[in-house]
């Protein structure tokens, strides 16, 4: 139970938060080294059995931009007897849709920017020519009742044009909803926001879309993802987009490190005794794995903190 010092300083955050996990689709799109699909697999299959019901599995993109997910199909078809959990993927246009519903998806990802230079950067069209190529897909997905959800990147800054006003991220956010995506998850890309940022971007899409149709998606270049991640439960926001590890970055953004770690966010939100669902040593174990086939170590800090405590014990 709750004591009154939480309400004083937290007011009504959710009771429970949806974690959306992002790893194997964008924690892992920009790797160099090549990861096989039964590793992509396995990293899944570890990251259902510690409870996460929705996770981004691949990206139905050309293999010739995004080499890394070139074996969608494949993973999809190894995944297509699990049930119980969301595998949402990602379809750029009609075209990588109708792959995507080829393969299985029951779920589909379409992902607008709220800044014009990285639009043309990222998609090569502006981003009127990219909502009308997405309402394509909307149009398509909806004759076949898939959900889409839609994402809107550079919802602080963008690494070209620099601060994004909160107005523009609104409205690419409801020419979204208005499509009929049944969720919005607002991007910081490069991870340049802070609460202080933040809060005027939220209120401003929240006086156009409602709150429970909305995800924050935070990159933590600056060290600011889960302060930011904070303000946006207080303000009501119960969905968060996270990467295991912290896997992740934007390779037109230089410098923008990983998504926040799943990790970290779990850890937290246990702290503040709002429910996820989801097993903190199984999800470590999950992101142990793909660290180890990646060669590096876990960007999450309290995964390290908490795999030193095991280790230390286990020497008494």
């Amino acid at each position: 139970m709750r004591c009154t010092t939480h309400y004083k300083f937290f007011g009504f955050m959710p009771k429970f938060v949806k974690i959306v996990e992002v790893g194997p689709r964008d924690g892992l799109q920009n790797e160099k080294l090549t990861i096989p699909a039964a590793i992509k697999v396995q990293l899944i299959q570890k990251l259902v059995s510690s409870g996460l019901s929705v996770i981004e599995a691949t990206s139905f993109v050309s293999p010739k931009w995004v080499p890394q997910l070139a074996d969608a199909k494949d993973v999809m078809q190894a995944i297509h007897a699990v049930h119980g959990v969301k595998f949402p993927v990602l379809t750029p246009n009609l075209k990588g849709f109708e792959a995507a519903i080829a393969a299985g998806a029951k779920e589909v990802v379409i992902f607008a920017s709220a800044s014009e230079s990285f639009s043309k950067l990222n998609i090569n069209c502006t981003i009127e020519e990219s909502l009308t190529r997405y309402h394509e897909v909307v149009v398509a997905a909806k004759g076949l009742a898939i959900p889409v959800r839609g994402y809107v990147s550079c919802a602080v800054g963008c690494p070209v044009e620099g601060t994004v006003p909160p107005e523009r991220v609104a409205y690419v956010a409801k020419k979204l909803y208005d499509m009929g995506c049944s969720e919005i998850s607002l991007g910081d890309t490069i991870g340049v926001g802070t609460p202080g940022t933040v809060i005027p971007m939220l209120r401003a899409v929240m006086s156009l879309i409602p709150v429970d149709k909305l995800a924050v998606h935070f990159h933590d270049t600056y060290g600011q993802a889960l302060s930011n991640i904070l303000v946006a439960l207080q303000m009501g926001i119960s969905v968060v987009d996270s990467s295991v590890a912290g896997l992740g970055g934007c390779p037109y953004a230089k410098g923008a490190s990983g998504n926040v770690a799943t990790e970290d966010v779990v850890y937290m939100l246990n702290g503040l005794g709002i429910k996820t669902n989801v097993d903190l040593g199984k999800l470590m174990a999950a992101g142990d794995f793909i660290c180890k086939h990646l060669g590096r170590w876990s960007g999450s800090k309290s995964a390290t903190a908490l795999s030193r405590v095991t280790a230390d014990a286990s020497k008494i």
